[in-house]
């Protein structure tokens, strides 16, 4: 027999690798070239030959496809396929015979639809009165819209922080299943799956990758709105999750877990500011406290609170106005959280004609300078923030020096780039913290 061969995230991957090492068959796995190396290792370790292939698990797929059409191999589809659909249906059947107590849902990581699709039916089957809720990422969340419009959808993108559930588009076969069988898809932001991930770590010590703490992301948000009247469910799919994305879901968890709210706040510039600011403050706890002196008369603190919930976040800012203050409320701000908490007082007299961007681009190797080979000296880099966060995908919030006469040149470069450029030069937090005009 000439092997198996199949696309993956990763998890996928690392299930064919076991099986066909039992079964002494070959296998071929092809996954993104972002594939954690966590999870890269196991798949080497477990005997398989490894294929790396394109940015995201629809790239590695078609590659997978091509090769096994040239081969002869055997494709096995990491989702749309009635065996494997049937095989991750063996969770929802373990799930039933280990908690015989009533249970009101369960909740299931969704990426293609193949973990959904096996528990949903199993579990209906068996207790046709449980609640089965998929959970997305906000930034992946191709069920959730296929569902809402009533037609499978293919996203132009995803994100990739939950990358064990990046995909574009649904199976057709899960789809039809989901429609018919779950009761609801939510979706989580990856701040709540910071917080998800963390609190797991604080109740059980497991470390849970983001793609398999989407199920306790989403109990915990349909938990907060809903009375619940029995046992509830988190199937947590995955630990693959590199040492160095800890530090960034650490960083993130209190902003998603509600706990740390971030403000900035306007003071005057004058002695004994900062110690009437903490009184308004009263006796929560600052978890950041960020400031560079850059104009004669006022001051932007960037600060960040502890609090207790989002009903607490409002009566911080409430007690920051009656206090006298300009409290402008950055918790959502995506550029101020990843970014400009790091930059505070990066203003320059310099900079002329400055535009401020937050650029994505792939997190490999060459990938830097593969954009500034295409930006070609052509325009002056005036600011450079990026962080290393264990992702695949790397932020850089950067400015550039854009004189007039070259506006449509530089709009033309932004068009044609293949990296996530979004301008951000006229948001309140660049403007507060950078000084752009």
């Amino acid at each position: 027999m000439v092997g198996v061969i199949a696309a993956s995230a990763g998890n996928h991957a690392q299930g064919v690798a076991y099986a066909a090492r039992l079964l002494g068959i070959k296998a071929t796995l092809v996954v993104p070239v972002t594939t954690p190396e966590i999870k890269v290792q196991a798949i080497c370790e477990l005997g398989a030959e490894l294929v790396l292939y394109g940015e995201n698990y629809d790239e590695a797929y078609e590659h997978a496809r091509t090769l096994s059409d040239q081969t002869g191999q055997k494709f096995i589809h990491p989702y749309d396929d009635p065996d494997v659909i049937a095989g991750q249906g063996t969770v929802g059947l373990e799930i039933s015979e280990q908690h015989p107590n009533p249970i009101e849902a369960v909740f299931v990581p969704v990426g293609g639809g193949g973990l959904i699709s096996g528990v949903a039916l199993a579990l209906k089957q068996l207790r046709p009165g449980v609640k089965v809720f998929g959970v997305e990422a906000s930034d992946s969340d191709a069920m959730s819209r296929s569902l809402e419009l009533g037609e499978r959808i293919t996203l132009d993108n995803v994100g990739l922080f939950a990358d064990g559930c990046a995909v574009r588009r649904v199976g057709e076969l899960t789809y039809a299943i989901a429609k018919e069988w779950v009761d609801e898809i939510i979706v989580v932001s990856n701040d709540e799956i910071c917080a998800a991930v963390r609190e797991i770590f604080d109740n059980s010590r497991a470390i849970i990758e983001p793609s398999g703490a989407l199920s306790y992301a989403g109990l915990k948000k349909w938990s907060a709105d809903n009375q619940v009247d029995g046992s509830l469910v988190a199937i947590l799919s995955g630990a693959n999750v590199n040492f160095e994305r800890l530090q960034f879901i650490a960083e993130r968890a209190k902003v998603g877990s509600h706990s740390e709210a971030i403000f900035a706040i306007h003071i005057p510039e004058k002695p004994g500011t900062f110690r009437d600011l903490c009184k308004a403050i009263g006796k929560r706890n600052l978890t950041e406290f960020n400031y560079r002196m850059g104009d004669p008369l006022k001051a932007i603190v960037f600060a960040g609170i502890a609090v207790r919930g989002d009903l607490d976040r409002a009566e911080v800012q409430k007690a920051l106005t009656n206090a006298g203050y300009e409290a402008i409320d950055l918790t959502e701000d995506e550029v101020a959280k990843l970014h400009l908490r790091h930059l505070v007082g990066g203003r320059s007299e310099y900079a002329s004609n400055e535009r401020v961007f937050r650029i994505e681009m792939p997190e490999k190797a060459g990938a830097l300078q593969a954009f500034l080979d295409r930006l070609n000296g052509r325009w002056n880099i005036s600011l450079f923030h990026y962080r290393n966060h264990g992702s695949d995908r790397g932020r850089a919030l950067v400015g550039f020096e854009v004189p007039p006469e070259t506006n449509i040149e530089f709009e033309d470069f932004l068009a044609i780039s293949p990296d996530r450029i979004e301008e951000e030069t006229e948001s309140d937090a660049v403007k507060l913290f950078l000084g752009i005009p």
